[in-house]
């Protein structure tokens, strides 16, 4: 047996060795899937004499790809460069890049970025004399990728009546009409945002069977990694692909599916069986990444979901250290706590700093983190914050480039053709475009024959700027990409506007033109890179993602994110901070039991990048939009089994200072407290009778008296539509008022 299948436990070995017909791996958290799945492409090549030619290997970022080739690649050798391996987005612009043609696209077609596809629609709305407050960009760009996800094209939009309807209802009936404009204006700038790459993959293969064809003969096996995040363009795009060989393997955790807002539909996982009848099944369940404690607390939570694939995640390490629940009095409070809990561990366990995260729902939330950090000097990262490349001097060179290289690239030439600054108004901007579109031809022709289209007065600032534009396409054709991109940066006139801003912040910006240049440079000068050119470092500029781009030159430091972000990585210690309701679980996700089960996997997400130790964290007080709010502890702490669990010895100043402080809530046996301003007396914890069992909710009014089995009676207050949840307003005689969803509250119903 190969080395490195010694190394592999019996199902993973299993994962491994099977490689014909279709498969889907339920992979826990911590259970080595990265290991399998390269070991599986691994044993295709080397034991089954597979060409990497014909093994597609799809992935989410950018950072998963290159770790899994390199896995290959120390196995294989430099034969697993010639994998199909990428992200979704990055091998669909591969195969778009050699068929767009198919579709009226130029194979060079630019790819919009999302601030690209943003300013392209408020482009559109404008011209459109609609309101831009009524059309906000966000809210038209979201609507139009979702519905790009669900594979509906602008045609299939507007004549969807539910679809026109549903957007009459929000007060933005013109929606479809957006869409349409938009999906056009892109096509005539031959161009295509993110979510094109995977409508027109599929579009191409709906259309053109004999394309899909030629890439169902070339793709002998296709993976898909972190299968739970695909959505349902993607799923459709590799099941075609599979379709004749059905030689598919999906690899995925439900469990870890958090991804619904961005458009990852769970379903493709939970039913991929009925797709694949005689789909091999196989479970990695045991967990090398955490202690007992943490991998049977995070069982303990996910338990709670009804929609899941079952699974026995289990470890054989140790017991480990019980989890850490962190109160304090305020979110201020929270942050002094937990920078002080993550010296004193650091101190006593000689740990470093980047062995410790802090995760939060939110970003908003890193402001009272950061400044307790800062005023214990202890060394911290924001990841998620601005990246690189959407700094606004990046960007403007990156317009540049892209402008030289398609001249039909409307929003790169809406972005330079006044920077640096040459006379050229908004309103004659305007008129380039009207006198693109009234005679159906691209603003390069019109900039072209400015003189003709607009007059000799503004024709003379254009003219040079085309002359520019000539001169640059033939830079971009005779030089590689390095040589090119510096001579565009110096003729353009963007280093110099730069370098005479002598102040810190002018500096900051010409410095990060030097950096893009110096990457490349870099890109030219990589061994690896068989094409040199200026287009295909674009390509890969486009592709990038945000957590991909992060570099930090001293890496010892705290880290802090969004869990959202921390999805696929793993520390020493994790911190959960502001485990509220309305917080985690956010107010905006409980309007149906899937967004609350979403929410609870996304908690679990959290608990299990947690390898030694785990501190929760909630505060009793904070400010929420202005005002200061008491807050209740969130409901996932109850999901938590009461045995994993002790409470912090750490308290603040400020709440130990609180004269005989009233604790006016339970929690996990009392564990649960709030601090009032006034002491007054603690209520006694609510037992209910041996034979408490709740009742049937649909009938429950306004006005009846109801029992909960922590809160006691109460009388329903009010009662109200939560989408097709209900929720209910009760005053309990001990409790004060509470409001509670119904599907889950357990009341029982008395008579009056």
């Amino acid at each position: 047996m190969d080395s490195y299948l010694q190394t592999l436990n019996e199902p993973q070995l299993e994962a491994v060795l099977n490689t014909d017909g279709p498969c889907m791996l339920i992979a826990g958290a911590g259970s080595g899937k990265t290991r399998v799945l390269t070991y599986r492409i691994a044993n295709l090549i080397q034991s089954h004499q597979v060409d990497p030619f014909n093994i597609m290997a799809l992935t989410f970022t950018n950072k998963a790809a290159k770790e899994m080739r390199d896995r290959i690649e120390a196995v294989v050798g430099a034969d697993a460069r010639n994998l199909w391996m990428g992200t979704f987005h990055s091998v669909f612009a591969r195969i778009l890049r050699a068929e767009a043609h198919h579709l009226g696209y130029p194979n060079n077609f630019t790819i919009y970025d999302t601030d690209d596809s943003k300013s392209l629609l408020r482009a559109v709305v404008k011209e459109m004399g609609l309101d831009e407050t009524q059309y906000k960009v966000n809210t038209v760009y979201n609507r139009i990728s979702s519905a790009k996800n669900k594979l509906i094209s602008w045609q299939e939009y507007l004549a969807h009546p539910i679809i026109m309807a549903d957007d009459a209802a929000n007060m933005r009936p013109e929606i479809g009409n957006i869409y349409k404009a938009y999906a056009l204006r892109c096509f005539k700038s031959g161009a295509m945002d993110f979510d094109d790459l995977l409508f027109n993959t599929d579009k191409l293969f709906k259309e053109h069977l004999d394309v899909l064809n030629k890439y169902q003969q070339r793709i002998h096996f296709v993976l898909v990694d972190e299968f739970q995040d695909t959505n349902l363009c993607q799923y459709f795009i590799v099941r075609k692909l599979a379709a004749v060989r059905q030689n598919i393997c999906v690899v995925g955790d439900d469990a870890q599916s958090i991804y619904g807002f961005r458009g990852a539909d769970i379903s493709n996982i939970l039913n991929f069986e009925k797709d694949y009848p005689d789909l091999r099944i196989i479970k990695l369940e045991q967990n090398y990444r955490s202690t007992k404690t943490i991998v049977e607390a995070a069982n303990s939570v996910i338990a709670k979901n009804k929609a899941q694939l079952p699974k026995n995640v289990w470890t054989a390490n140790d017991e480990g250290t019980p989890i850490e629940l962190i109160k304090s009095v305020s979110d201020n409070e929270e942050g002094k706590l937990v920078a002080s809990s993550i010296f004193e561990e650091k101190m006593q366990h000689q740990y470093k700093f980047s062995d410790f995260v802090i995760l939060y729902r939110t970003n908003s939330q890193s402001r009272a983190i950061e400044e307790a950090l800062r005023r214990m000097n202890i060394k911290y990262k924001v990841v998620g914050g601005l990246s690189f490349y959407q700094r606004k001097e990046i960007k403007d060179l990156l317009a540049y480039l892209r402008f030289a290289l398609n001249q039909q690239d409307e929003a790169s030439f809406r972005r330079i053709i006044n920077l640096p600054k040459r006379g050229i108004g908004d309103s004659t901007i305007d008129k380039i475009i009207v006198a693109a579109n009234d005679h159906a031809i691209s603003i390069w022709e019109v900039i072209q024959n400015a003189s003709s289209f607009l007059g000799g007065r503004a024709s003379g600032p254009i003219d040079d700027f085309v002359t520019k534009i000539k001169r640059f396409g033939i830079e971009i054709q005779t030089k590689d990409a390095y040589e090119a991109a510096a001579e565009i940066a110096k003729a353009s006139g963007l280093l110099k506007e730069l370098y005479e801003d002598k102040t810190a912040e002018g500096l900051s910006r010409y410095e990060n033109v030097q950096e893009l240049l110096n990457a490349i440079k870099e890109y030219v000068d990589d061994p690896e890179k068989e094409d040199k050119s200026l287009g295909a470092f674009l390509q890969e500029v486009s592709l990038v993602t945000g957590q991909d781009e992060n570099k930090d030159n001293d890496p010892d430091k705290v880290t802090l994110m969004t869990i959202h972000m921390a999805k696929g990585l793993e520390f020493k210690n994790v911190y959960i901070v502001g485990l509220e309701e309305d917080l985690f679980p956010s107010q905006m996700m409980l309007s149906s039991r899937a967004e609350l089960e979403e929410e609870r996997r996304l908690f679990y997400v959290a608990i299990t990048r947690a390898q030694k130790k785990l501190f929760l964290s909630y505060a009793i007080t904070r400010y929420r939009f202005g005002r200061l709010k008491n807050c209740e502890p969130s409901r996932f702490l109850d999901d938590i089994d009461k045995r994993y669990i002790k409470v912090s010895p750490r308290f603040s100043k400020t709440e130990t200072s609180i004269p005989n402080p009233n604790y006016a809530k339970s929690f996990v046996s009392g564990m649960k407290k709030s601090v009032s301003s006034q002491p007054v007396a603690k209520p006694t914890a609510y037992k209910p009778a041996a034979d408490f069992t709740p009742s049937d909710t649909k009938a429950l009014a306004t006005g009846m008296k109801v029992e909960h089995p922590k809160f006691g009676f109460g009388t329903v207050v009010n009662i109200e539509a939560l989408g097709a949840e209900r929720k209910a307003k009760i005053q309990f005689s001990d409790f004060g008022e509470k409001t509670l969803l119904l599907s889950f509250a357990k009341l029982k119903i008395h008579e009056n």
